[in-house]
């Protein structure tokens, strides 16, 4: 993949396609298509929002690329990421999920996830996990120019990680909330320039 620096904005390049983006989407083919058809965009249904949560918790300490690498294999080790089968695994699930290298193997995360499934089903009585997520929606949204203009959590996410947590969940920190915010669409974080800013039909650019 051809690259070359966008002027004036040291952390964007232009493709080959003559679109910008930032440095890190370009380093890998996964990163690319992942950034410019997934992050960002709005994710509004139940199994598609308990599986970011599931994956960005998976990513705690670890590159994304690895999570998207291994994003197949989890699916199908996590039944699809459906709340109501994996709030159903027990202990030989655990066993099972801990022999498996094609996840990131840490029993803490496996039982996270499965703790979080049961949690999910439990909120489906109340608010759901959709409308809680969605509840913390800031009233703007950053307008980074550089990495170093994007925030690692923010008010909202500190919220939002107290309310999960409020309600059983695990593996929810401010930090990795709002990691979820930025790639679900409730927060654009896409630097200004890039090619992708604005695209979520959420925010302007």
């Amino acid at each position: 993949m051809s690259t070359e620096p966008a002027a004036g904005l040291p952390d964007l390049v232009i493709g080959e396609d003559g679109l910008a983006r930032p440095v890190w989407a370009t380093t890998d083919p996964l990163l690319r298509e992942y950034y410019d058809r997934e992050w960002g965009m709005p994710v509004r249904d139940e199994t598609g929002l308990f599986e970011r949560l599931s994956l960005e918790a998976f990513q705690s300490g670890l590159s994304w690329l690895v999570i998207l690498r291994k994003r197949p294999t989890f699916r199908k080790a996590f039944a699809d990421f459906d709340p109501e089968a994996v709030a159903a695994f027990d202990q030989d699930d655990v066993t099972r999920l801990l022999d498996d290298a094609g996840i990131v193997r840490n029993r803490a995360k496996i039982e996270a996830t499965i703790a979080n499934a049961r949690a999910t089903v439990a909120l489906r009585d109340s608010v759901g996990l959709v409308e809680l997520i969605w509840s913390h929606k800031p009233a703007t949204t950053p307008e980074p120019v550089t990495y170093e203009d994007v925030p690692t959590q923010s008010t909202e996410s500190k919220k939002l990680a107290k309310s999960l947590r409020s309600h059983g969940f695990r593996f929810v920190g401010p930090t990795t909330m709002y990691a979820l915010m930025e790639a679900v669409g409730i927060v654009d974080t896409h630097l200004v320039g890039s090619h992708r800013r604005g695209s979520s039909g959420i925010w302007s650019r």
